[in-house]
């Protein structure tokens, strides 16, 4: 397999991560309880304060995930078990360009593709004017895209208009303005 072909397979992979998940926006369970469970801003899942070592186990916790408002629960048919995140469930630590596509890799393996329905933004911390790039995974969830994809986001950026502007799939994602 060539370097085009994996690129290739990662797009088949972002649709497939789409398709297979729980619905758990159609679960109503009567069992309602919250868990000492936190997702810290890193991406890194804890349970009663240790972090949870086994990635299969957090990448299954992941397809259960529910946000209601602010709060995030797992949720079962059975059980709706409301839990701690500090910024966002997910990270996003990779991207690539594919056939003007960018697939995002997130920590628990999913891929993404940045479109209308998984669109960019970036929110700037009034305090320390940092900027906290996101990209929503599915539904009203969201992963923080991490330092280096950052970067490189910005690197494949193009100014529109004075302010920095990534391209996916035709869609323009407005990164932050320029500095004149």
């Amino acid at each position: 397999m060539n370097k085009a072909d994996d690129l290739l397979s990662l797009l088949e992979k972002a649709g497939k991560d789409e398709q297979g998940l729980p619905p758990v926006e159609q679960w109503k369970p009567q069992r309602h309880a919250d868990i000492d469970m936190r997702i810290a801003r890193d991406g890194t899942w804890y349970y009663e304060g240790s972090p949870i070592q086994r990635e299969r186990m957090v990448a299954l916790f992941s397809t259960i995930l529910l946000r209601e408002g602010e709060d995030y629960f797992l949720i079962t048919p059975v059980e709706k078990l409301r839990i701690q995140v500090d910024d966002a469930p997910f990270v996003a630590g990779e991207v690539q360009q594919v056939d003007g596509k960018l697939v995002f890799t997130t920590n628990v393996g999913s891929h993404v593709v940045a479109s209308g329905d998984h669109p960019i933004w970036v929110e700037i911390d009034p305090q320390t004017a940092e900027p906290s790039p996101y990209i929503t995974v599915r539904k009203n969830l969201r992963a923080l895209i991490g330092r280096s994809a950052f970067y490189q986001l910005i690197d494949w950026g193009k100014e529109v208009d004075g302010k920095l502007v990534v391209e996916s799939g035709g869609e323009g994602f407005e990164l932050g303005a320029l500095e004149e």
